[in-house]
């Protein structure tokens, strides 16, 4: 017997409750219900019928109706949540590598000791080399990205 993949857009169906209303347009429509109950029972004066208890009703059906219709397979309401995700995504994105978060250093453990007495020693003058150690670096790193100093370059020759 032969098998085949079927792939997710076509077993995502959208479905239907009522025609040709699914779930979110009913639920939306059901809103006005709602609010009209609310504003009858809770609006001054309390369980009476107030031109302005009509506008207040009016109002929010007319955008409930509005959010339910739809536009290439979508109802508004999902579009504006597109909408309000485009608009709400970060416009820069600011990211700096030469930072030193989550980095593992080799940094030389100096330990501390104290020492009583102080011995009087001809220390040997170190041969000069061009390494420079990976501490000093970091030190300079640090410095710079501080701003505690200032870099400024200057060349011996005046170029023209």
């Amino acid at each position: 017997m032969r098998t085949t993949i079927i792939p997710a857009q076509i077993t995502t169906v959208e479905d239907k409750i009522a025609g040709s209303l699914n779930m979110t347009q009913i639920l939306i429509m059901i809103v006005p219900i709602l609010w009209t109950a609310l504003v009858y029972a809770v609006f001054y004066p309390s369980t009476k019928i107030v031109p302005y208890k009509f506008v207040l009703v009016f109002v929010v059906t007319a955008i409930c109706f509005i959010l339910v219709l739809r536009i290439k397979d979508k109802i508004i309401a999902e579009w504006l949540g597109v909408l309000t995700k485009y608009r709400m995504r970060p416009k820069y994105y600011l990211f700096n590598k030469n930072t030193l978060v989550n980095r593992t250093l080799d940094m030389p453990d100096i330990p501390f000791e104290i020492n009583l007495a102080k011995k009087h020693t001809v220390k040997p003058v170190p041969a000069k080399t061009n390494e420079i150690k990976l501490s000093d670096l970091v030190r300079l790193a640090h410095l710079v990205d501080s701003g505690r100093i200032a870099l400024r370059y200057q060349f011996k020759k005046r170029l023209v």
